[in-house]
């Protein structure tokens, strides 16, 4: 029997080897900001023990805390628990939960919660208003604020006794800045395989990108809750783009353009609930890609006008991560298949193997550092980022191409969905 000849062309080549050289510059590039984070951290750990160090509470403003809330009921008494215990002045704090259109017994809870703590306040969006997405509904939260700073908080929020107050301390200090945001971490994070995926996850995006960007380009972008924010500015700004699904990017694009600063605050925590399964997982994941999607659309080719340069470059970034670094990761996996089955076969030389384990063990390195600055860097931990890099890590590719197909399909509309909550023990930091 006559053994088939693999095929080989130019164009295979050219695939091939410019797939390594763009995957090796997106590792670089995260290389670079991973140890930029580093310093960051280094920073904020002697600013959190200064901050630590300033006795009492009367130098600090009032505050409305937000907390959108759609069929919340699992959640909502556990995080009212953890806001009325926040280290913050009584009178100068307002808890104003939004109950957009829930069904169950959400606004039952908060209206027992008020009863008994008189800065507890349940806004009931109007019907023929309600369950239009979380923008809309900050919006109209925003317009029965009584304080000049506002703090967002998502409904399963329980943060530190003195995360508000860090992060309102924080922007206090620098006039220049219209929010400060914390670090989220995973309440849920030993349930399972996929949230110990995701609280490692979450704590390298934060300490990698969020905090190297912040030292390196003075750019943070907003997560969706532990922040406070200026009311001033963002009346100016018109609020919260009701169209945005990842409504926090799209804000932060719209602060820098105002000439403002967002600062990121890593002392300052809240424990938040992550999807247990993989289901509420892709369609989470998914929406946050489709809001990307959207922030790419309404601002890549204004960014070329945007005075800070930085915030245009990283536009970029996030448009080359999900098409030219997505598709260099698929042609490789194309590539490596095809030849490993014999059907084709790359002919440049080159010590391939090393340069795949190397990128292999510089993604585990990175994420041991950023899991060590919350004390999580056991051996238990690193045999869950190796067995992430070759799971959790692909799963990515699923997501963007759903996103890509819903987006096509819907000619870009969408429908807010809310992510699923979870029953969690809230007796103990799980």
């Amino acid at each position: 029997m006559i053994p088939i000849q693999a095929y080989s062309s130019p164009v295979i080549e050219f695939v091939f080897l410019s797939s390594v050289v763009v995957l090796w510059s997106m590792i670089f590039y995260q290389l670079f900001f991973a140890f930029a984070g580093f310093i960051y951290h280094r920073r904020m750990l002697r600013k959190a023990k200064i901050m630590a160090g300033i006795p009492g509470n009367a130098d600090l403003p009032g505050v409305s805390i937000l907390i959108p809330a759609h069929n919340e009921a699992l959640v909502i008494e556990k995080t009212l628990e953890a806001m009325c215990a926040l280290d913050y002045p009584g009178d100068r704090l307002e808890i104003i939960v939004i109950n957009d259109g829930s069904m169950d017994e959400t606004g039952t809870l908060v209206d027992a919660c008020a009863k008994t703590d008189p800065r507890v306040r349940l806004f009931d969006v109007p019907v023929e208003k309600a369950a239009r997405g979380k923008s809309h509904a900050l919006n109209l939260g925003l317009e029965v604020t009584r304080h000049d700073l506002v703090a967002i908080y998502d409904a399963d929020n329980r943060p530190d006794p003195g995360a508000l107050k860090f992060l309102v301390r924080t922007l206090s200090e620098q006039p220049k800045t219209a929010a400060a945001f914390g670090l989220f971490r995973t309440l849920n994070r030993h349930k399972n395989l996929l949230t110990r995926f995701i609280n490692l996850e979450t704590l390298s995006f934060q300490y990698m990108i969020q905090a190297g960007r912040c030292l390196v380009s003075k750019i943070g972008i907003l997560p969706g809750t532990n922040f406070v924010i200026r009311k001033d500015i963002l009346t100016e700004l018109g609020g919260w783009d009701e169209q945005a699904l990842t409504e926090d990017t799209e804000l932060s694009i719209r602060i820098y353009e105002h000439g403002k600063e967002i600062i990121f605050v890593p002392f300052a925590v809240t424990w938040e609930q992550e999807p247990e399964t993989w289901g509420v997982w892709l369609r989470q994941r998914t929406r946050w890609v489709r809001g990307n999607f959207y922030v790419l659309k309404k601002f890549m080719i204004p960014s070329l006008r945007f005075r800070k340069r930085s915030l245009a470059m990283e536009l970029i970034y996030l448009f080359l991560l999900y098409y030219l670094f997505l598709g260099s990761i698929l042609a490789s996996h194309f590539i490596f298949i095809l030849s490993a089955a014999g059907i084709i076969s790359v002919l440049s030389p080159g010590p391939y193997f090393a340069v795949w384990f190397c990128a292999f063990a510089l993604f585990c390195a990175e994420m041991m550092v950023c899991a060590s600055y919350e004390g999580e860097a056991g051996v238990k931990n690193f045999f869950i980022i190796a067995l992430m890099y070759f799971t959790y890590c692909q799963g990515w590719i699923v997501l963007v191409f759903r996103a890509l197909f819903q987006e096509f399909r819907s000619g870009g509309k969408f429908q807010w969905e809310k992510t699923r909550r979870f029953a969690v023990d809230a007796g103990k930091k799980l």
